[in-house]
């Protein structure tokens, strides 16, 4: 039997990756270029018994899917970089409380209104620093459409297995690009379910370390009956201003993530194993990267590519390896620096780090980064 396949853009990718991943509920408040989204899941949730809910703004959409999570579904808002910024209160609400979600943020240009139909990737960092606190960060950041999709999956499966919001951010060129994508037979990919406490539910407790780092978590009307609360809080979900109880809470939230990178961080290695120069890239822009280093391959430098996946937890010890045995490091970017910063700490002056950045709303292009290629002796 054939698979089904389909030519989509970015966004509905999504949306489908989404529904495969089980998502049943999502609110949200249209917003360019991330609007698509809204559209394909208004019209399929309802069809498979799912709750698509318009809200009045951004805050109140990502207010209402952490609602709908502790409830025991499974959910999912979309945005772009205002509304983004306007999130960030209830995202960090859903770090404290550990509450599964996905945040499907398109990243176009900025700050403020910016260029709203022009690709960036400045919204990297907010993914990780745009709410206050410390708190874990997961962030995926896929190039293709099939990606998109897959990458989608991913998020809902990460955000259930460590009970934590997790951000996928691909930029405007990915999120409307049209590309043929695969669509996975039910089972092909993995498709992880809430762990739900097994004990009596009187003697549940929302944030019980006894069952490890990441503790089950039960649905409100499922007869479990718990506290939920944004301020640093005991293990029954009750608040506690106690310095040692509140010291280890933060600490086990931040390990949750920290302790399992190697499940967590993805890459792509293309070129790599005699390569002296290396461009990482991400989202789009690793296209423009991966033609750019065939070129110079064709012209005698031996370049690669590596290309981030999982944006957040930073792939620190594979940048170290490569800072160890490369000449120079060329990243290119829809930004003023943002990833450059991150590799020059990983390269710790090893070798040099040489940006190219752009937020004019235009893609960089092959041949401006074959040119910074040529420029690491």
């Amino acid at each position: 039997m054939s698979k089904k396949v389909a030519f989509l853009q970015g966004n509905e990718a999504a949306a489908h990756g989404a529904l495969y991943a089980g998502c049943d509920f999502f609110a949200g408040y249209p917003i360019t270029p991330s609007t698509e989204v809204s559209e394909v899941l208004s019209a399929e949730l309802p069809k498979i018994g799912g709750k698509f809910m318009q809200m009045e703004d951004e805050i109140a959409a990502m207010a209402t899917i952490l609602g709908a999570s502790l409830a025991g579904a499974k959910v999912c808002t979309s945005t772009s970089g205002p509304g983004l910024s306007l999130k960030q209160e209830l995202i960090g609400y859903g770090c404290i409380a550990e509450i599964p979600c996905v945040i499907y943020n398109v990243m176009r240009g900025g700050p403020s209104t910016g260029m709203p139909t022009g690709p960036s990737q400045s919204d990297v960092m907010a993914a990780k620093w745009g709410t206050h606190g410390d708190h874990p960060a997961i962030c995926l950041t896929p190039a293709s459409v099939q990606e998109t999709y897959e990458e989608m999956i991913r998020a809902f499966n990460l955000a259930e297995k460590y009970r934590t919001p997790v951000m996928v951010m691909p930029d405007e060129i990915v999120a409307h690009m049209r590309e043929r994508v695969v669509f996975p037979e039910k089972g092909e990919i993995e498709v992880v379910p809430r762990k739900s406490p097994t004990v009596p539910p009187e003697q549940y407790k929302p944030y019980d370390t006894s069952f490890g780092d990441v503790p089950p978590l039960a649905s409100f009307g499922s007869g479990y009956k718990f506290h939920v609360t944004g301020l640093n809080k005991m293990q029954d979900g009750f608040p506690t201003t106690k310095a040692d109880v509140v010291q280890a809470e933060e600490e086990r939230q931040i390990r949750k993530v920290d302790a399992n990178i190697d499940d967590i961080v993805t890459f792509e290695e293309y070129m790599l194993d005699d390569a002296e120069v290396v461009v990482v890239a991400y989202g789009s822009t690793s296209r423009s990267a991966r033609y750019a280093v065939n070129v110079a391959r064709e012209q005698g430098i031996k370049a690669g590519m590596f290309r981030i996946k999982t944006f957040w937890p930073f792939p620190d010890k594979q940048i170290k390896a490569l800072a160890s045995r490369v000449k120079g490091i060329v990243i290119p970017e829809m930004n003023l620096g943002m990833c450059s910063l991150e590799l020059e700490r990983c390269a710790q002056g090893k070798v040099p780090v040489l940006g190219i950045f752009r937020v004019d709303g235009e893609p960089i292009n092959p041949d401006q980064i074959l040119a910074k290629i040529k420029e690491v002796k």
